[in-house]
């Protein structure tokens, strides 16, 4: 298998969108609200969302990890909510992740930036990602170049281009998957139509709490 590089933050899901970002529509707080909230909901049932940590203690919990591993936390940066750390071949590295307007990206330097895919929420986007990490073999990937800090200082530290790989996540040692969840997880990747399942509507909704796989 050949893992698709990522060469900025690592970048099918749920509403994914490839656009040249057009004239952004008027800001909606309500639904500013909303889709933040989804997303934190989201990541608190993911268990690989490691709130308010430092960058450096991210590189600390990934050093040690295979390449590909990662995690969210909170972005140290004032100006972004979240951000992504990934176990690279050159080591642990950071990429923010951007919001506006009910949508999420990874902060790129990369020339397409204005093709970069946008989502409607943080877990569409890494589930996205992971996919692209295993990409058939002889099958040709695109590098997607993000903007990554590989200094435990991230709001100072220096751009690089390094090629990510978005593989396994890193969960918290006190947020391990119940049999509950990892239940779940099996049957979402195994069917998008979770509701014409023939199920209880309590086990449905809880399928639906959750439409990933990761």
């Amino acid at each position: 298998m050949v893992a698709r590089a990522v060469t900025i933050v690592h970048h099918e899901e749920r509403g994914a969108s490839c656009r040249p970002h057009p004239s952004p529509p008027p800001c909606d707080p309500a639904e500013d609200l909303r889709c933040i909230a989804t997303t934190f909901q989201y990541l608190q049932n993911s268990g690989w969302y490691w709130g308010s940590i430092s960058a450096s203690e991210a590189r600390e919990a990934l050093l040690k990890k295979s390449e590909g591993t990662f995690l969210v936390r909170d972005s140290s940066h004032p100006q972004y909510m979240l951000a992504l750390s990934v176990k690279t071949r050159c080591g642990p590295t950071s990429v923010r992740i951007e919001y506006s307007r009910g949508s999420f990206w990874l902060d790129s330097i990369s020339p397409g930036l204005p093709h970069l895919q946008s989502f409607p929420d943080v877990l569409s986007l890494i589930q996205h990602y992971t996919a692209q990490g295993h990409t058939p073999q002889g099958q040709v990937s695109d590098d997607i170049h993000p903007r990554t800090r590989t200094n435990p200082a991230e709001h100072t530290a220096k751009d690089s281009s390094v090629p990510l790989k978005l593989r396994l996540p890193l969960h918290k040692p006190e947020a391990f998957p119940s049999l509950q969840h990892l239940t779940r997880l099996a049957i979402n990747r195994h069917t998008n139509c979770t509701d014409q399942l023939p199920l209880p509507n309590p086990l449905l909704r809880y399928l639906q709490d959750y439409p990933f796989h990761i």
